[in-house]
């Protein structure tokens, strides 16, 4: 194979990840403070709670969708679960509260997608509209403090020196990445995504794996939303603004495709890790807020292009 071949095979393999490597480097050496143990973990932290829902983000674009609730989900579980653990004195309670609110909305967006063929965009932008005023009812438009210091042992604890919240989020990758691509649901999910008649014809139940899609969806943006809150130590009813578009940015830059059927675990690890170095980054900079918005904005189009990209290039062959 010639030197030109073996470039085109190593970016059409991993070329985000060498585009990680080189930011990562690049950032390390004119970025004062970046390469600091400190700011290591801070970084990972950082890129946690949009890891997490990444995973199941993934499943949503492998199959042909998407969800835009996301970021309210996280706010409205984390206020619950402050809510019912202050009125129970039962943080487990608590939690399972704010995961199965997650669960719920997750499930509505899977019967209304699935069931009643209802376009993603819409339905999610409906449910994350309703999801955010049933967040500020919950807590009557404030934040909830929690008193009881059990609840905070998600968010602000560390084990063996590592933040738990990034050993939940690993953990995540871990299982997830297991579920995509060693089983039959995986490859289901994939099958959806490149072509739904087909995958019918040949005997999946369309139906049920997008519900079950939607389902971990929004369990895990739920469970997301109570390490915020914990994290936070306390449950905030204002959404994360951008969250969502982060979280699907991440899973495009590593190559899954927003047209559906492709995509790895691998890919959304790598776009989770670009997008987090660079705002840190910037962090580190003092670059004004406004200007980060731009930057993400920016980053999203590029995701966008290279995904566009990438199927034109497919449909040539």
């Amino acid at each position: 194979m010639s030197a030109g071949g073996a470039l085109k095979n190593l970016w059409a393999n991993a070329g985000m990840l060498v585009v990680f490597f080189a930011l990562f480097a690049g950032v390390s050496v004119f970025v004062p403070g970046f390469f600091t143990l400190i700011n290591m973990k801070a970084l990972a932290v950082s890129v946690a709670t949009v890891g997490m829902v990444a995973c199941t983000m993934l499943f949503c674009l492998a199959s042909g969708h998407f969800d835009l609730s996301v970021e309210t989900v996280l706010a409205m579980s984390g206020v619950l679960a402050a809510v019912v653990t202050g009125l129970t004195g039962n943080v487990l309670l608590g939690a399972l509260a704010g995961i199965a609110a997650g669960g719920i909305v997750g499930a509505v967006n899977g019967i209304v997608i699935a069931k009643f063929k209802i376009n993603a965009l819409i339905t999610t932008l409906a449910t994350m509209q309703m999801v955010k005023g049933l967040g500020y009812i919950i807590c009557k438009g404030e934040a909830v403090s929690v008193v009881n210091e059990n609840f905070f042992l998600l968010g602000t604890t560390a084990i063996i020196g590592v933040p738990t919240p990034v050993w939940i989020t690993l953990i995540c990758f871990i299982v997830f990445g297991i579920l995509l691509h060693k089983t039959t649901f995986g490859r289901r999910t994939l099958a959806i995504g490149g072509n739904k008649e087909a995958a019918r014809l040949a005997g999946i139940d369309v139906l049920k794996t997008q519900f079950t899609i939607f389902l971990m969806q929004g369990l895990i943006a739920g469970f997301a939303g109570v390490i915020v809150a914990s994290k936070m130590t306390s449950g905030q009813p204002k959404p994360q603004e951008g969250f969502a578009l982060d979280v699907i940015s991440a899973c495009v830059l590593g190559g899954v495709s927003l047209a559906g059927g492709v995509g790895t675990m691998t890919g959304a690890v790598v776009g989770v890790l670009i997008m987090g170095t660079v705002a840190n980054a910037m962090n580190l900079l003092s670059i004004d807020p406004f200007y980060q918005f731009v930057v993400r904005g920016l980053i999203l189009l590029a995701a966008v292009l290279f995904d566009r990209y990438g199927q034109s290039k497919k449909a040539r062959r």
